[in-house]
């Protein structure tokens, strides 16, 4: 009788034990996916959660730049606290929205969960349909597209350029066979985005955990013929190396930069919709982007 009453008391005791274990687990599995929400959770935090990368000048080394101060101006509208978190293209959509996902082309496969960790991407982050397809993006924050680099001495000669951004597309793939060309994979600057694989080129991918801002200096490095680049980071590079490299061309059609929600955001992405367009209408944006992009406007005269 002693034995059956003691076996009793351990099994309750092991039954106890396996409760408190499973509520710690699942706890500790909540708290690492992160909490994320609409605009009425970021007002009850107190904190907006900027997702950045250090990328050209709207996230510089020193975590400033035209993207942080878009943010930091956002923070203090909503009347909340401003955190910069540092992420990478890889994870950038996995740490906003909790999914991980595979681009295939202009479409998506959903491969798993992650930890959400910011409210908000903001990082010259470009408008792709596959990416539309796993956040909303808002208003133009940045124009851009994608051109290709050379080093000045190449035989490559830039494009005369036509009423036609179709053709001029088409004038500098037709220069591509034979020819080294720098690209990202899952970024704006795929190749396979502009089916570079069908002009004879040859391709070659950078490193998906590099810097994009060390792609120019490859080539200049004579690692590779050509690159691609998008706008700004191009603008920047024209200054930074003047005489050591030219642009071809562009490879895509004009493309914008957004900031990005994820899709159970609508609130959030609703109040910076109203924010932006005061801060547009009254020359606050436009002086930020004189800032950080002066050249930009030689390209883009009326733009903001």
């Amino acid at each position: 009788m002693q034995t059956i009453e003691t076996a009793q008391v351990k099994n309750h005791n092991f039954r106890k034990k396996l409760v408190i274990f499973v509520a710690v687990f699942m706890l500790c599995l909540t708290a690492g996916r992160g909490w994320s929400g609409d605009l009425d959770e970021v007002l009850q935090k107190g904190t907006l959660r900027h997702l950045g990368i250090v990328y050209a000048n709207f996230v510089t080394e020193d975590k400033m730049g035209l993207d942080v101060e878009l943010m930091q101006l956002f923070a203090a509208h909503l009347g909340v606290k401003y955190q910069f978190v540092e992420t990478s293209w890889q994870n950038v959509i996995t740490d906003l929205t909790g999914t991980i996902v595979k681009p295939n082309g202009n479409d998506i496969a959903i491969t798993g969960k992650g930890a959400i960790r910011g409210d908000i991407i903001a990082t010259g982050f470009t408008v792709l349909d596959w990416r539309k397809k796993i956040v909303d993006f808002s208003s133009m924050t940045f124009p851009t597209g994608v051109w290709l680099i050379s080093r000045a001495d190449s035989a490559l000669q830039p494009i005369v350029p036509t009423s036609s951004i179709a053709q001029d597309v088409d004038m500098v793939k037709a220069s591509l066979k034979g020819v080294s060309v720098l690209g990202l994979k899952d970024s704006c600057l795929d190749p396979d985005l502009y089916h570079l694989d069908r002009t004879g080129a040859v391709i070659e991918l950078f490193p998906s955990d590099s810097n994009l801002d060390q792609m120019i200096p490859a080539v200049i490095a004579r690692k590779a013929d050509t690159t691609l680049m998008d706008v700004p980071v191009a603008l920047i590079a024209l200054e930074k190396w003047p005489g050591r490299i030219k642009v071809i061309g562009p490879v895509s059609a004009p493309q914008t930069m957004a900031c990005a929600f994820p899709k159970t955001s609508p609130k959030l992405r609703a109040a910076f919709e109203e924010f932006f367009s005061k801060a547009v209408a009254n020359g606050t944006y436009k002086a930020l982007v004189r800032k950080y992009y002066p050249s930009l406007f030689q390209y883009y005269p009326d733009v903001f």
